[in-house]
């Protein structure tokens, strides 16, 4: 198959090469545009009970979650005196006339506690917002610089969860573009050291832009039928160049064995696209499947994932066995250069850990083992505000609001009853329960149990006269175990059937769906990657081999997300605020790419080791000379992905410092120490049992064709 594409590639490369031409500049003008229509996301599951009393909220009362808040502070000191209470409530009607408010909660109106600092400096106007969050946030981003204001009253500070979101989007897109400006030179630049000829380095490094541009247009076909993620540009861009640069690498390198073999510069061509082609498509289809998991889960923000990586990799595939063969077939003696030398550090490396087998694999493994070893103390929690940069105005203000309120009223958890019901009872029950400041019930306000005053805020009976309780957390609630409180909530007896929202509620169940989906998903990459192997090599063994080898590679990087990120070491050079624990999306996130990665080198390696193995039937021979000519481009191609990634370490979004340190870290130990060490270690001890399989399975296993001309393809590869 991959003969016959290439061939008319070979034979027409002009026209190939104008086809591609015309393609890239059209899918660049369309993904330029990307941005514009991809959307934002929040944190709730749909279908869950969250989301189901954010809906009875918004249907029977006119309200939501309290997303927008103005941290207020009077200038004279005193947040009662006549002067500041009259200019607060002047700027709550100015609020409540805005685009997208639906209703306007103030201290001044509803002479809460929880809505008051401790020193009576400070005090709090929450706002609801209706809209999607990309509806919300692009508001925001004319509203929140007009609400930041200094009068000679009043000193106004924008804060909440829609105002920290929108900036976190915001410096996703900024840390998008430098990574752009850093990798895109950073990559050429390592190209042309590694190949030592720029027309190497500029054919794929086309390929990689190839892969992004054609990767963001399909993206935004994909955003006009249903929601895709604006950070699935983020992992276009590194996946893209990654994969492009690999696959261009393996192609290349082909092209350039065959010629120094003596092959006509058209048949190197042809050969290699047959040959490494295979490889690389074998490649992409392991990549692919282990970011299609991320499809069993029911947020858009994961599927988004999805979608890039089966784009990039359907993009850097065509360039790849398309693009590249017609390049080569004009340009291929500018892209030439000698073979490799006969030996070097990595193959020596192989074959002396294959002379002392169990020494070099305990040694590799203990030292793996002790850099996984904190994965032990992996703690999952929810995001808040240390998700972005210290000096970050919602960042400060939330830091000022947790530090000088008792409560947390933007955190307010919804409780809707089904049915009309006395609540006076459930109400006072609730602010027994640890971690309550307060609730607010048509009743009354509700504290330790006790009746304190009128509810601090209104809207509290359905227009079927139906009921909705406000339980205020604490503040130091909000920075423990809120899963749990958000849980004894709801084991409180209620008087009718209850439900029970808010944003607590909702990343609650946002988690709980993610971790009950999660093993689903961890199946699927498991299954289908060792079925793609075992279709590629027609051995049983070497795909389990291949899985353990993953996972332990994997564990090294959950080690690095808990010792770093969790436990806040190294938390000064890298800039960030560890916040004791890791918000569970982004380490599922991590386990699709990183697998899919780590599986695609793994895939390089054995085709060359088994088609070693084939021409001389000696497994340490096939080891070492499938090391000798694949390790030094693995290395080259995961230090350049490497490299692609830890762009997104100099961000200041944490979670793209943890994707692109964590990806980088894994990838550089599964090229290094797994492949060259631990993978012929295996093989060694393993023996002729590496290439078994029972007589009925190995009619499964996808064999290349011979093709028509035995000059292009010989029957020893067969």
């Amino acid at each position: 198959m991959l003969t016959r594409l290439g061939r008319p590639a070979v034979g027409h490369s002009r026209a190939v090469l104008l086809g591609f031409l015309i393609a890239f500049l059209g899918l660049a003008a369309y993904g330029a545009g990307a941005q514009a229509d991809l959307e934002l996301s929040r944190w709730d599951s749909p279908g869950t009970e969250s989301v189901r009393a954010g809906e009875q909220v918004r249907d029977h009362f006119g309200t939501g979650n309290p997303n927008l808040a103005l941290l207020v502070t009077a200038r004279d000191g005193d947040v009662d005196s006549p002067v500041t209470t009259r200019a607060a409530r002047e700027l709550a009607a100015e609020v409540g006339r805005l685009p997208l408010v639906g209703d306007v909660t103030s201290y001044w109106d509803s002479d809460s506690p929880a809505l008051r600092g401790e020193d009576g400096r400070r005090a709090l106007i929450l706002v609801h917002l209706v809209g999607t969050a990309t509806e919300t946030r692009q508001e925001l981003a004319t509203l929140s610089p007009e609400l930041t204001r200094t009068t000679a009253e009043l000193a106004v500070r924008v804060g909440g969860q829609e105002e920290i979101s929108r900036q976190v989007g915001e410096q996703a897109r900024a840390d998008f573009l430098r990574a752009e400006v850093f990798a895109l030179p950073a990559v050429l630049l390592l190209l042309i050291l590694v190949y030592r000829r720029t027309t190497a380095a500029l054919l794929t490094l086309g390929v990689g832009l190839f892969a992004v541009l054609g990767t963001l247009a399909g993206l935004r076909a994909i955003a006009q039928f249903t929601e895709v993620s604006t950070f699935a540009a983020n992992l276009a861009l590194v996946l893209g160049l990654g994969l492009g640069v690999d696959y261009s690498l393996f192609m290349i390198n082909r092209y350039r064995e065959e010629r120094a073999a003596g092959r006509a510069q058209e048949d190197a061509v042809l050969r290699a696209t047959a040959v490494a082609g295979r490889t690389v498509l074998f490649s992409g289809v392991t990549v692919a499947v282990s970011l299609s998991a991320l499809l069993v889960f029911p947020f858009f923000f994961l599927s988004s994932f999805a979608y890039a990586g089966i784009l990039v990799v359907l993009t850097a595939v065509t360039g790849a066995v398309l693009l590249l063969p017609a390049a080569l077939a004009r340009w291929g003696h500018r892209v030439e250069r000698p073979a490799a030398p006969a030996s070097g550090f990595w193959h020596r490396t192989a074959l002396l850990a294959m002379r002392r087998p169990l020494l070099a694999g305990a040694g590799v493994l203990t030292v793996l083992l002790v850099a996984a070893s904190p994965v032990l103390g992996l703690r999952f929690g929810l995001p808040d505000e240390r998700t972005l940069p210290e000096g970050t105005s919602s960042r400060t203000t939330a830091e000022i609001v947790h530090r000088e309120f008792a409560a947390e009223p933007t955190d307010t958890v919804q409780i809707v009853l089904t049915e009309p019901a006395d609540t006076r009872a459930y109400a006072a029950e609730l602010s027994r329960v640890p971690g309550v400041f307060q609730v607010d019930a048509p009743s009354g306000a509700y504290h330790d149990g006790e009746r304190t005053g009128p509810p601090g805020q209104g809207r509290l009976t359905g227009d079927d006269g139906r009921v909705r309780l406000a339980v205020v957390p604490e503040q130091r609630t909000m920075y423990g175990d809120v899963p749990a409180f958000v849980e004894r909530l709801r084991d409180t007896t209620a008087p009718a059937g209850a439900l029970v929202g808010g944003y607590p509620a909702e990343t609650t169940d946002f988690r709980a769906t993610l971790l009950d989906r999660l093993p689903l998903a961890v199946g699927i990459v498991l299954v289908a990657t060792y079925v793609i192997l075992f279709l590629m090599t027609g051995s049983v063994l070497l795909p389990l081999k291949a899985t353990v080898l993953n996972l332990l590679s994997l564990s090294v990087m959950f080690g690095c997300l808990v010792w770093v990120f969790q436990d806040g070491n190294l938390s000064g050079l890298l800039g960030f605020t560890p916040a004791g624990s890791i918000e569970p999306s982004i380490p599922v996130l991590m386990f699709c790419v990183a697998y899919g990665l780590s599986m695609d080198y793994e895939v390089f390696l054995l085709a060359r080791i088994k088609e070693e193995h084939e021409r001389t039937g000696d497994t340490v021979r096939a080891v070492g000379e499938g090391i000798r000519r694949s390790a030094p481009l693995i290395t080259a191609a995961a230090g350049i992905l490497a490299l692609s990634f830890l762009s997104y370490a100099t961000g200041g979004v944490v979670f793209l410092k943890e994707m692109g340190i964590g990806t980088a870290l894994t990838i550089l130990v599964d090229a290094t120490l797994i492949r060259v060490v631990l993978l012929p270690v295996t093989m060694r001890l393993a023996g002729r049992a590496n290439w078994w399989a029972p007589r009925a399975l190995r009619r499964l296993r996808i064999r290349e064709q011979t093709p028509a001309r035995d000059d292009v393809l010989p029957r020893e590869y067969v």
